[in-house]
């Protein structure tokens, strides 16, 4: 559930020795700019640096072509970055580990024997047929803790969907759901369809969390022609809020692109692959040259 931009790295921000860096850049919702994976495209530099060679068809020492690639810890930032908020983690339900934290209001097997039996049995056919559907699911058995901070718990741990279940709501066949991305309370009834209402509700929650990165994207992608629209427009970002990212027409440069971190701390975050066909004819934002790049700057991590 997080959009990316797939483009080229600048000769300035490319791979050491590589001749070209691939990238997929993330918006987070500061703002700022997250480079969320990488692909280099080495060549022969790094064969001939280390004498690495292979036979060939012709029966001929070769040196090799070598690549790069890296998706690791960055993305995971990423992914907390997209979604969080000031009350935990957001987990998007297709990777989320739990998808399902079902919370039992119950004494207890000690202090209420048969009314916790009869209540686990309940749950445990909800649990049945969420299995049956698909769906990940946990039961907090921690009956000595009140439920309000296993609420606060799970709520902050990420877990999509949480289930209350209480005596009332068993007598009704039903439990009560919240999701981590907000909304009223709504019941769920423990019907032979229950295993996959529920799958629908996590399908319709990582569209919805995907749908509203989209938009985040769009509305703070900006395209400007001048260099001082977008100098002004940076003026006083930090690391608590920044624009987003801005689309320009771009002559490549390393000097000029080391004068404009320095003035706005905003670096290219790339060469989107789906923008270069609207170079022709544009001027440089910064020099008014010909331009030889779609770019986009942005302040990033």
């Amino acid at each position: 559930a997080m959009p990316v931009i797939k483009g080229v790295k600048s000769s300035t921000e490319r791979f050491a020795g590589a001749e070209e860096t691939y990238t997929i850049e993330a918006l987070m919702q500061n703002g700022w700019a997250l480079q969320s994976g990488t692909s280099h495209f080495l060549g022969q530099n790094f064969a001939k640096a280390f004498d690495v060679s292979f036979q060939n068809d012709q029966n001929e020492q070769e040196l090799v072509w070598a690549t790069s690639w890296g998706v690791s810890t960055r993305l995971i930032g990423a992914l907390v970055m997209s979604h969080s908020d000031d009350a935990g983690l957001v987990l998007p339900p297709a990777i989320a580990p739990t998808q399902v934290v079902v919370v039992p209001i119950s004494k207890g097997p000690e202090k209420a024997p048969e009314d916790h039996s009869a209540l686990m049995a309940f749950v445990d056919a909800a649990v049945a047929k969420m299995e049956m559907a698909g769906v990940r699911v946990l039961v907090d058995h921690r009956y000595t803790m009140r439920p309000g901070p296993k609420y606060f718990e799970w709520e902050r741990r990420g877990i999509p969907l949480r289930m209350e279940v209480g005596a009332r709501d068993m007598e009704s066949g039903s439990l009560i759901c919240v999701k981590r991305t907000g909304g009223d309370k709504f019941a769920l009834p423990n019907d032979d369809d229950f295993g996959q209402a529920v799958a629908k509700q996590l399908e319709e929650m990582q569209a919805e969390l995907l749908s509203a990165a989209e938009a985040r994207l769009k509305a703070q992608t900006f395209e400007v022609e001048r260099y001082d629209e977008m100098k002004e427009a940076l003026e006083g970002s930090d690391a608590s809020g920044a624009p987003g990212l801005f689309l320009v027409p771009w002559r490549d440069d390393a000097e000029a692109e080391a004068a404009i971190k320095t003035e706005t701390k905003a670096t290219i975050r790339c060469y989107p692959l789906d923008q270069q066909h609207r170079i022709d004819g544009k001027k440089c934002f910064y020099s008014g040259e010909p331009a030889t790049h779609m770019a986009i700057f942005a302040r990033a991590f």
